[in-house]
């Protein structure tokens, strides 16, 4: 018999998940603000640091209050699932974790044809593989995080 979902389970599992995408796309658009300082293409006609300066403060300015509430309600979600175990198989969780997982794997798949593709070109750039690197280093993690919580708890 399956523990029976209510709302709140409902809302709480939908904010720790956007909360982790607009986390691990604020670390992204971090470092690759960073990226584009460190390592700027002065040839492109739209160079400017003002721009980055601006994502940068926007992407620190978001997980400044985002990560957190990612981290509190994971928090309170773990601690709901050692009170009830049975919880882990919520048919909520089960579909955005698998989600989760989904879009992870097609992103890495997409960053490592991007890689290859622009290998093959001869046009890799310090600036480019550590945003390749970055993409591959948090789709990668919550890929393995999210396999490892379904295949220790074993929920299908």
């Amino acid at each position: 018999m399956e523990t029976k979902t209510s709302p709140k389970d409902v809302f709480l599992h939908l904010l720790a998940i956007i909360t982790l995408y607009v986390s691990a796309a604020s670390f992204l658009t971090l470092i690759y603000q960073y990226a584009n300082v460190l390592f700027p293409d002065i040839a492109s006609p739209d160079y400017s640091y003002s721009g980055n300066y601006s994502a940068i403060r926007w992407a620190i300015a978001s997980l400044i209050v985002v990560f957190p509430v990612f981290l509190f309600t994971s928090k309170h979600l773990n601690k709901s699932y050692e009170k009830s175990p049975s919880k882990r198989g919520l048919r909520i969780r089960k579909w955005l974790v698998y989600f989760t997982l989904f879009a992870a794997a097609l992103i890495i798949i997409g960053d490592l044809v991007t890689l290859i593709n622009t290998f093959l070109s001869g046009e890799l750039t310090a600036r480019f593989i550590i945003k390749v690197l970055a993409v591959f280093f948090v789709a990668g993690n919550t890929f393995f995080y999210y396999l490892w919580d379904l295949r220790k708890y074993k929920i299908e």
